[in-house]
Protein backbone atom coordinates (compact mmCIF):
# COMPACT_ATOMS: atom_id res chain seq x y z
CA UNK A 1 0.00 0.00 0.00
CA UNK A 2 1.24 3.58 -0.92
CA UNK A 3 2.48 5.91 1.67
CA UNK A 4 0.49 9.18 1.23
CA UNK A 5 1.40 12.74 2.71
CA UNK A 6 -0.83 15.01 4.42
CA UNK A 7 -1.94 15.60 1.03
CA UNK A 8 -2.98 12.63 -0.19
CA UNK A 9 -0.14 12.66 -2.45
CA UNK A 10 2.11 9.30 -3.02
CA UNK A 11 5.34 9.19 -1.15
CA UNK A 12 8.36 7.39 -0.39
CA UNK A 13 8.15 4.99 2.64
CA UNK A 14 10.22 7.46 5.91
CA UNK A 15 13.49 7.50 6.69
CA UNK A 16 13.44 8.46 10.28
CA UNK A 17 17.06 7.45 11.20
CA UNK A 18 18.88 8.27 8.37
CA UNK A 19 22.22 9.83 8.59
CA UNK A 20 24.71 10.69 5.71
CA UNK A 21 26.91 7.73 6.02
CA UNK A 22 31.10 7.99 5.87
CA UNK A 23 32.96 8.41 2.85
CA UNK A 24 34.68 4.91 2.09
CA UNK A 25 38.23 4.61 4.02
CA UNK A 26 41.12 4.31 1.42
CA UNK A 27 42.61 1.73 3.37
CA UNK A 28 43.46 -1.79 2.85
CA UNK A 29 40.39 -4.32 2.52
CA UNK A 30 41.89 -8.07 3.71
CA UNK A 31 40.26 -11.20 1.60
CA UNK A 32 41.47 -15.06 1.72
CA UNK A 33 43.29 -14.56 -1.70
CA UNK A 34 43.87 -11.25 -2.23
CA UNK A 35 43.67 -7.81 -0.66
CA UNK A 36 42.84 -4.59 -1.69
CA UNK A 37 45.56 -1.50 -1.58
CA UNK A 38 45.12 2.20 -1.51
CA UNK A 39 46.82 2.35 -5.12
CA UNK A 40 50.74 3.95 -4.59
CA UNK A 41 52.72 4.79 -8.36
CA UNK A 42 56.07 3.44 -6.17
CA UNK A 43 54.40 -0.11 -4.71
CA UNK A 44 51.83 -1.12 -7.68
CA UNK A 45 52.59 0.74 -11.04
CA UNK A 46 56.10 -1.67 -12.53
CA UNK A 47 54.17 -4.80 -11.04
CA UNK A 48 51.11 -3.36 -13.02
CA UNK A 49 52.65 -2.56 -16.13
CA UNK A 50 53.97 -6.06 -16.47
CA UNK A 51 51.11 -7.62 -16.12
CA UNK A 52 49.33 -5.44 -18.41
CA UNK A 53 51.52 -6.26 -21.18
CA UNK A 54 51.60 -10.38 -20.67
CA UNK A 55 49.19 -10.22 -23.95
CA UNK A 56 50.53 -8.60 -26.80
CA UNK A 57 47.49 -5.83 -27.36
CA UNK A 58 45.25 -3.17 -26.07
CA UNK A 59 42.11 -4.98 -26.51
CA UNK A 60 41.57 -5.39 -22.87
CA UNK A 61 41.31 -1.23 -22.65
CA UNK A 62 38.46 -1.19 -25.44
CA UNK A 63 36.06 0.07 -22.99
CA UNK A 64 38.02 2.42 -20.70
CA UNK A 65 37.94 6.10 -21.93
CA UNK A 66 41.66 6.01 -21.49
CA UNK A 67 44.57 3.41 -23.72
CA UNK A 68 46.99 0.94 -22.07
CA UNK A 69 50.23 2.54 -21.06
CA UNK A 70 52.87 1.84 -23.50
CA UNK A 71 55.51 2.84 -21.38
CA UNK A 72 56.65 2.22 -17.40
CA UNK A 73 57.05 6.28 -17.86
CA UNK A 74 53.28 7.01 -19.24
CA UNK A 75 52.44 3.78 -16.36
CA UNK A 76 53.90 6.03 -13.47
CA UNK A 77 52.08 9.20 -14.87
CA UNK A 78 48.52 7.11 -15.17
CA UNK A 79 49.10 5.30 -11.67
CA UNK A 80 49.98 8.69 -10.25
CA UNK A 81 46.98 10.34 -11.07
CA UNK A 82 44.74 8.05 -10.25
CA UNK A 83 46.47 7.42 -6.64
CA UNK A 84 45.82 11.46 -5.96
CA UNK A 85 42.27 10.72 -6.48
CA UNK A 86 39.71 10.90 -4.32
CA UNK A 87 36.97 9.50 -6.10
CA UNK A 88 37.38 7.61 -8.09
CA UNK A 89 39.04 6.55 -5.05
CA UNK A 90 41.36 3.65 -6.82
CA UNK A 91 42.70 0.48 -5.41
CA UNK A 92 45.17 -2.28 -6.35
CA UNK A 93 44.18 -5.67 -6.51
CA UNK A 94 47.20 -7.25 -4.85
CA UNK A 95 47.99 -11.22 -4.88
CA UNK A 96 48.56 -12.67 -0.71
CA UNK A 97 50.70 -15.44 -1.50
CA UNK A 98 53.23 -13.12 -4.06
CA UNK A 99 52.44 -9.89 -2.74
CA UNK A 100 52.09 -8.59 -6.20
CA UNK A 101 49.86 -5.98 -7.48
CA UNK A 102 47.70 -7.83 -10.40
CA UNK A 103 44.89 -5.56 -11.26
CA UNK A 104 43.06 -2.36 -10.29
CA UNK A 105 39.54 -1.36 -9.37
CA UNK A 106 37.98 1.76 -7.51
CA UNK A 107 35.06 2.93 -5.37
CA UNK A 108 33.76 6.17 -7.53
CA UNK A 109 30.69 8.82 -8.06
CA UNK A 110 30.67 8.31 -4.15
CA UNK A 111 27.63 10.00 -2.77
CA UNK A 112 27.66 10.12 1.25
CA UNK A 113 24.17 11.77 1.65
CA UNK A 114 22.10 9.33 0.09
CA UNK A 115 24.16 6.09 1.08
CA UNK A 116 25.55 5.55 -2.84
CA UNK A 117 28.90 4.54 -4.38
CA UNK A 118 30.00 3.04 -7.59
CA UNK A 119 31.98 0.10 -8.57
CA UNK A 120 34.23 1.33 -11.06
CA UNK A 121 37.47 1.40 -13.78
CA UNK A 122 37.99 -2.95 -13.24
CA UNK A 123 40.77 -3.26 -14.79
CA UNK A 124 41.66 -7.10 -14.08
CA UNK A 125 45.22 -8.07 -15.70
CA UNK A 126 45.57 -11.54 -17.71
CA UNK A 127 47.17 -12.72 -14.11
CA UNK A 128 43.30 -12.60 -12.63
CA UNK A 129 41.59 -14.28 -15.25
CA UNK A 130 39.69 -17.67 -14.12
CA UNK A 131 40.68 -16.93 -11.14
CA UNK A 132 39.29 -16.03 -6.91
CA UNK A 133 41.10 -12.55 -7.13
CA UNK A 134 38.37 -11.09 -9.14
CA UNK A 135 35.45 -12.39 -7.61
CA UNK A 136 37.10 -11.75 -3.90
CA UNK A 137 38.13 -7.81 -4.89
CA UNK A 138 34.10 -7.48 -5.69
CA UNK A 139 33.10 -9.02 -2.68
CA UNK A 140 35.45 -6.59 -0.52
CA UNK A 141 34.30 -3.65 -2.05
CA UNK A 142 30.80 -4.83 -1.60
CA UNK A 143 31.16 -5.67 2.20
CA UNK A 144 32.80 -2.45 2.90
CA UNK A 145 30.46 -0.17 1.32
CA UNK A 146 27.33 -2.74 3.02
CA UNK A 147 28.36 -4.26 6.22
CA UNK A 148 30.80 -1.44 7.17
CA UNK A 149 29.78 1.81 6.16
CA UNK A 150 25.90 0.89 6.22
CA UNK A 151 25.58 2.34 2.23
CA UNK A 152 22.28 2.08 1.04
CA UNK A 153 23.13 0.85 -2.75
CA UNK A 154 25.85 0.36 -5.41
CA UNK A 155 26.17 0.94 -8.54
CA UNK A 156 27.93 -0.92 -11.65
CA UNK A 157 27.64 0.89 -15.29
CA UNK A 158 29.22 -0.41 -17.92
CA UNK A 159 29.29 0.36 -22.12
CA UNK A 160 26.26 -1.32 -23.90
CA UNK A 161 28.57 -3.66 -25.92
CA UNK A 162 30.96 -4.30 -22.99
CA UNK A 163 29.41 -7.99 -22.80
CA UNK A 164 32.06 -9.22 -20.15
CA UNK A 165 31.40 -6.69 -18.24
CA UNK A 166 27.39 -6.70 -18.21
CA UNK A 167 27.52 -10.64 -17.67
CA UNK A 168 29.74 -9.92 -14.40
CA UNK A 169 27.46 -7.78 -13.05
CA UNK A 170 24.28 -10.10 -13.12
CA UNK A 171 26.40 -12.83 -11.85
CA UNK A 172 28.07 -10.81 -8.79
CA UNK A 173 23.76 -10.26 -7.83
CA UNK A 174 23.34 -6.87 -9.58
CA UNK A 175 20.18 -5.83 -11.12
CA UNK A 176 19.54 -4.44 -14.43
CA UNK A 177 17.88 -1.13 -14.17
CA UNK A 178 17.92 0.39 -17.81
CA UNK A 179 19.99 1.78 -20.51
CA UNK A 180 21.20 5.13 -20.72
CA UNK A 181 21.28 5.92 -24.15
CA UNK A 182 24.06 8.13 -25.99
CA UNK A 183 25.14 9.04 -22.60
CA UNK A 184 28.93 9.85 -23.46
CA UNK A 185 31.43 10.16 -26.20
CA UNK A 186 34.38 7.80 -25.54
CA UNK A 187 37.43 7.81 -27.77
CA UNK A 188 35.71 9.42 -30.56
CA UNK A 189 32.77 7.03 -30.38
CA UNK A 190 28.63 6.92 -28.67
CA UNK A 191 28.58 5.12 -25.74
CA UNK A 192 25.28 4.00 -24.16
CA UNK A 193 25.49 2.71 -20.80
CA UNK A 194 23.88 -0.10 -19.07
CA UNK A 195 22.96 0.84 -15.30
CA UNK A 196 22.74 -2.01 -12.66
CA UNK A 197 22.51 -1.86 -9.08
CA UNK A 198 22.48 -3.55 -5.33
CA UNK A 199 20.74 -2.30 -2.56
CA UNK A 200 21.41 -2.81 1.17
CA UNK A 201 18.21 -5.30 1.66
CA UNK A 202 20.01 -7.38 -1.44
CA UNK A 203 23.19 -7.49 0.15
CA UNK A 204 22.51 -10.01 2.80
CA UNK A 205 21.62 -13.25 0.42
CA UNK A 206 24.33 -11.70 -2.22
CA UNK A 207 26.97 -12.16 0.64
CA UNK A 208 25.97 -15.49 1.23
CA UNK A 209 26.39 -16.25 -2.53
CA UNK A 210 29.67 -14.99 -2.54
CA UNK A 211 31.20 -16.93 0.46
CA UNK A 212 29.78 -19.94 -0.66
CA UNK A 213 31.52 -19.84 -4.25
CA UNK A 214 34.75 -18.24 -2.14
CA UNK A 215 34.56 -21.71 0.12
CA UNK A 216 37.87 -23.17 -0.24
CA UNK A 217 35.39 -26.27 -0.52
CA UNK A 218 34.76 -25.22 -3.93
CA UNK A 219 38.09 -25.48 -5.92
CA UNK A 220 39.76 -28.80 -6.38
CA UNK A 221 43.84 -28.91 -5.76
CA UNK A 222 44.19 -26.95 -8.67
CA UNK A 223 42.07 -23.90 -7.98
CA UNK A 224 39.90 -24.54 -10.41
CA UNK A 225 36.04 -23.94 -9.27
CA UNK A 226 33.63 -26.84 -8.65
CA UNK A 227 30.69 -25.16 -9.30
CA UNK A 228 29.80 -21.27 -10.64
CA UNK A 229 29.11 -18.44 -8.64
CA UNK A 230 25.64 -18.45 -10.13
CA UNK A 231 24.81 -22.06 -7.91
CA UNK A 232 25.42 -19.70 -5.06
CA UNK A 233 23.48 -16.57 -6.08
CA UNK A 234 19.59 -15.80 -5.28
CA UNK A 235 17.68 -16.27 -8.00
Amino acid sequence: MAVLNKFGQPVGDELPTWQPRQRPAHSQLNGQYCRLEPLNVDKHSEQLFTAWHLVEDNRDWTYFSVDRPETQAECDAMIARNAASQDPLFFAVVDNQTGKAIGGVSLMRIDTENGVAEIGWVNWTPLMRRSRFGTEAIYLLLSHLFDTLQYRRCEWKCHSMNEASSAAAKRFGFQYEGTFRQLLVVKGRNRDTLWFSMLDHEWPEVKLGFQGWLDANNFDANGQQKQKIDAFMPL
